[in-house]
Order: structure tokens, then C-alpha cells, then sequence
């Protein structure tokens, strides 16, 4: 089965970790936006890569083989990729364990003392976790709940919506299931 898959939700939703999974299990790349957003830099996450830059290195690496599963946001920039997409899987998960789950992986990447009180990165990651925290409201500019909603309703394939709060071997099982009638 060709599989051309795009994942996609609020930070800390499990769209990473359910895309990595479902890349697994199907033998085939992940790709995950923020790879392609951000330019490397260390610490990450703190330079954007110009959006034509972007868009033809994902398009180069979705064209590097037949099958495929990407992941994170790309409403908005990304939208000249729609057309190469089999299928949309979209993760809901409740702020509080998006939030927790985002502490961890900031403490992972940063170091626990750099986004604590006093730390290098507490005032970027405190920001970081307000804006994730306003996903549902819409209240930030860029990815929030209301945006993707509207982008979900333009796609042209057919839109999986899955709770992220389910264990990944469910979501998985689910997806397999819905690729296959798709």
C-alpha cells in the first residue's frame, strides 16, 4: 500500500509521536515540519527558514520516495503540498495534557534548569507554553484550533479526526484502519 499521509494538530497533540509510529509501521519517512520551519540552530527552534526554502525541501524529500507520512502545521505555507495528500489525520487533545506533555519535551530539548525560573530559556519557554495554551481559543496568531478547523474544511481528501488522549497503539490501529478505506 502507497501510504501519503499528513498529520497535523496543536503542539503536544501527538502528532509527532503518532506520525513516527505510523511511519513505522508502513516501512516509510516521517517528515516533520518543524524540519523543515525552522533552520538549524542551536539552541533550535529559533530562526524560520523563508517559506519557498521550506516548501522545496519538503517537496524534495515527499519526492525522494513513493510512500510517505508528514507531520506538524502547515496550514497556510504548506498548502501547495495539499494536492500530494492520500489523507489528513487530525489529533484533538485537551490543553492541560498538551501542556504537560510540552513541558517535557522543552525539558528534554532545553535541560529542566534552562526553562526553569531563572533559567536561559524560561522566558521563551513560558511564552512558547502561553501561545500553546491559546491554541483552543484562537486567541494567538499562527496555528490555533479555529484556523485549523477552516483549513481542515478546504481539503480535498478525506480528514481523519482522532483524541489524542488514547493510547498510541488505538490511534495507530485506527489510522491503519481508515488508510485502508481511503
Amino acid at each position: 500500500m502507497t501510504v501519503r499521509v499528513h498529520l497535523t494538530g496543536a503542539s503536544g497533540a501527538g502528532v509527532s509521536t503518532l506520525g513516527r509510529a505510523l511511519a513505522a509501521h508502513y516501512a516509510v519517512p516521517q517528515h516533520d515540519t518543524d524540519d523543515f520551519f525552522w533552520l538549524p540552530s542551536t539552541p533550535p527552534f529559533q530562526a524560520k527558514r523563508p517559506t519557498p526554502d521550506r516548501l522545496a525541501l519538503l517537496r524534495r524529500a515527499m519526492d525522494a520516495t513513493p510512500a510517505w507520512v508528514s507531520s506538524g502545521a502547515l496550514d497556510g505555507w504548506g498548502d501547495p503540498l495539499i494536492p500530494r495528500f492520500q489523507a489528513v489525520i487530525f489529533l484533538r487533545t485537551p490543553t492541560e495534557l498538551r501542556l504537560a506533555r510540552l513541558r517535557l519535551r522543552e525539558a528534554a530539548t532545553f535541560g529542566a534548569a534552562a526553562i526553569a525560573p531563572g533559567g536561559a530559556h524560561y522566558v521563551e519557554h513560558e511564552a512558547f507554553l502561553e501561545w500553546a495554551a491559546d491554541y483552543d481559543a484562537g486567541l494567538q496568531s499562527g496555528r490555533n484550533l479555529p484556523r485549523h478547523l477552516a483549513w481542515l474544511a478546504t481539503l480535498p481528501c478525506p480528514v481523519l479526526r482522532l483524541d489524542g488522549t488514547r493510547p498510541v497503539a488505538d490511534m495507530l490501529s485506527a489510522a491503519v484502519a481508515f488508510l485502508r478505506t481511503v
